[in-house]
């Protein structure tokens, strides 16, 4: 009990520490390089507000993570060199783009394959727990186990950086997946993961007090991929720690994030476009723009982001249920996926009639 109240003491500090965190970087990060991390672009395809706002979230996330680090060693007097190694470098290859370091997507995507490969290989990162023999046959050689995490965070990040656009859109997300995590450790007495979950959840919710429902400061793309590496990190953890429970429910926590690239990819392909560059055809703007019709375009921002995330939210919400049983759990998976091509298809000849 005294070192559950220590670490609850440490969280309401730090969830103090993380606010102003933020605070400060809302206030002064558009004074950096006269202006740099501005987001004054309104004509790009995932462009949906009206103002320069700054692109500099992921500084925020950066900051209270390394505060977090410092904490987690005093508490338990362990270095994460896991996260941080990962967080700092995939932050770094999308801040890039945020500082308008013009950076091909191909150039990017080799950046990050060669970032997380070494990561995966190195802290000899595995998927320990699937479902489908030929993926268990996969992940017993060590180098083909490497590229199947290699693919699993590539779906992810990547998947991050595409459904952020519109206000508190990914934060939202993936405080709902962070929190189903920390419920699954705390039941299992995991005190020290939770731990870890829980100041992620908290430095999610801080950056959502500056970024909905009105936007003071934008992810930026090294906040997307800085997320999305820590989210599939705590998955892959915790689908390793509970072999009772079955991998395809971890798969429909992150069925969205990693649904919209592989349908986007070949949906661009089939139409002739590149699948490396935006166009206005995802799902999350595909219903923005049919709710703008009722609503306007400036509440319509936010209000897609609780539509979309309420959707997600009881779409998974079953799979808690039965995710100790493989076969349902599957099953439910699918029925997502056909779900989302559902919806998608019926929202794409809504709009674009």
């Amino acid at each position: 009990m005294g070192n559950e109240s220590i670490e609850a003491s440490f969280l309401s500090v730090f969830a103090l520490i993380s606010f102003f965190i933020f605070l400060i970087t809302s206030k002064f990060s558009h004074k950096f390089k006269s202006g740099i991390l501005l987001d004054a672009d309104f004509v790009k395809p995932q462009a949906f507000h009206e103002q320069p706002i700054t692109r500099s979230g992921g500084i925020g996330i950066m900051f209270s993570l390394l505060i977090f680090f410092g904490i987690y060693y005093l508490l338990f007097s362990k270095i994460l060199y896991d996260y941080f190694f990962l967080s700092s470098l995939i932050f770094f290859v999308g801040f890039l783009d945020d500082l308008k370091i013009k950076i091909t997507p191909a150039k990017r995507l080799i950046m990050m394959i060669l970032i997380l490969f070494s990561f995966s290989y190195i802290f000899q990162l595995q998927i320990l727990h699937v479902d489908l023999i030929f993926l268990k046959l996969i992940t017993e050689n060590h180098f083909l186990s490497s590229i199947f995490v290699l693919l699993c965070f590539l779906f992810v990040v990547n998947g991050a950086n595409l459904i952020d656009g519109f206000n508190g859109m990914l934060t939202i997300h993936l405080i709902i997946i962070n929190s189903i995590l920390a419920y699954i450790n705390l039941e299992n007495s995991n005190l020290e993961f939770s731990f870890i979950l829980i100041s992620q959840i908290i430095i999610l919710f801080s950056f959502l007090l500056f970024n909905f429902p009105t936007a003071k400061i934008f992810l930026g793309d090294g906040g997307a991929y800085l997320l999305g590496s820590l989210i599939a990190l705590n998955v892959i953890i915790t689908n390793n720690l509970y072999p009772n429970i079955s991998s395809f429910f971890f798969c429909t926590l992150l069925f969205y994030l990693f649904f919209e690239v592989f349908f986007s990819f070949f949906r661009k392909l089939y139409s002739g476009k590149s699948p490396f560059y935006p166009d206005d055809s995802h799902l999350h703007m595909l219903s923005f723009y049919k709710i703008s019709k009722v609503f306007g375009k400036e509440k319509s921002n936010f209000l897609n982001s609780i539509i979309i995330n309420f959707g997600f939210l009881i779409s998974i919400l079953p799979g808690i249920y039965f995710s100790e049983n493989p076969y349902l759990s599957r099953y439910w998976f699918f029925v997502l996926l056909l779900i989302y091509m559902i919806i998608y298809f019926r929202l794409y000849r809504l709009t674009k009639n």
